[in-house]
């Protein structure tokens, strides 16, 4: 088991499922994932998690009904993801104790900050990051280094935290795209932009951190070479 929080998904629907488990996992999320709720118990003891993303229309058990396992069985934050986004459905959700509400359609990145700012309200955040004497506090969107605050944009801090928790490892702009943005059909120099002016921003107060793998991507590391 990681120290990264844990996100347990539960959603029938395949590709919502497959794609919320990628977008999280990519965000640096530990993240497991269920069809339905048959296996929620025994997995919210065997896995722990920090939050549960449970979609309302389940096969069996709804969304509402295991939202009261997860409160009478755990103390993690519970967002819910739905078509039924009407208003009498959020008030219940609420009622019973969800900590957010999510309708579908929605974007993958808007998702993820959700689950981040639910798991920064239960305290169950990501420590920062430290990689030299650069220090990037992913959930609260703060970048320091040599001591000093660096001035981003939402965008380039996002796309900063993203590469921090994959630190010295090489990622894709596929990856960087869905992950920052949420997609991946943007054009390759949207990634190459940010990249490229997230890296001055950073060299203004110390050595290069930020690389470029050619041909595969981008990594950071501690290491200036």
């Amino acid at each position: 088991m990681t120290g990264e929080p844990r996100i347990l998904v539960v959603e029938d629907a395949e590709a919502i499922r497959v794609s919320v488990e990628t977008a999280l996992t990519s965000a640096g999320f530990t993240v497991r994932a269920l069809a339905d709720g048959a296996a929620l118990e025994p997995e919210l003891a065997r896995f722990r998690p920090d939050l549960v993303i449970l979609d309302v229309m389940l096969p069996g058990r709804d969304g509402f009904e295991l939202l009261g396992v997860v409160r009478r069985r755990s103390a993690a934050g519970v967002v819910m993801l739905t078509a039924r986004d009407g208003v009498e459905d959020r008030l219940r959700g609420f009622g019973e104790g969800a900590d957010d509400y999510v309708g579908k359609p929605f974007a993958l990145a808007e998702l993820v900050a959700r689950a981040g700012a639910v798991l920064r309200r239960t305290g169950r955040t990501r420590p920062a990051i430290e990689i030299g004497e650069l220090v990037v506090d992913v959930e609260a969107g703060t970048v320091h280094y040599g001591g000093k605050p660096v001035d981003l944009t939402a965008t380039e801090w996002k796309l900063l935290g993203y590469l921090a928790t994959h630190r010295d490892r090489v990622v894709g702009k596929t990856q960087i795209l869905t992950a920052v943005w949420g997609y991946e059909d943007y054009a390759a120099n949207l990634v190459e932009v940010n990249v490229s002016t997230l890296r001055k921003k950073l060299e203004a107060h110390g050595p290069r951190l930020l690389h470029t793998v050619r041909g595969q991507g981008y990594i950071l590391r501690g290491d200036a070479g």
